[in-house]
């Protein structure tokens, strides 16, 4: 998470109160981690909406879409996997065109973490 393109994803940890349960010594977990560029894709004020106290348990189910648990490298996935997200809806992984999550495109795979992997 110190890579310093997940200044969002960090904040919005922060505001769903989620740092704690994804922090050593729970996990590992393993994290498609939307970069600070997919959330500047978004509209401000959807960010910005997500991001207020009233809105925690949407923001809590959004960010829980993108952790799975256990450590998953990049190199245990495989095409067509639909491996169940912490929020328990299912992500599709394809391999066709380098690694993509749903038709999002993984930049930088295996960040090692202290208690799993960023994708």
């Amino acid at each position: 998470v110190n890579a310093g393109i997940f200044t969002t994803l960090v904040e919005a940890l922060g505001a769903a109160d989620l740092v704690g349960a994804l922090s050593e010594p729970n996990g590992p977990f393993t994290v498609f981690a939307p970069t600070d560029d997919a959330f500047d894709a978004l509209p401000a004020e959807l960010v910005a909406c997500v991001l207020e106290p009233e809105n925690v348990n949407v923001l809590t189910s959004l960010l829980t879409y993108h952790v799975v648990e256990g450590a998953v490298l990049s190199t245990d996935l495989v095409d067509g996997m639909m491996p169940e997200t912490l929020n328990t809806e299912t992500i599709t992984v394809d391999l066709s065109d380098g690694v993509s999550i749903n038709g999002a495109t993984v930049e930088t795979a295996d960040i090692e973490a202290t208690n799993g992997v960023i994708h």
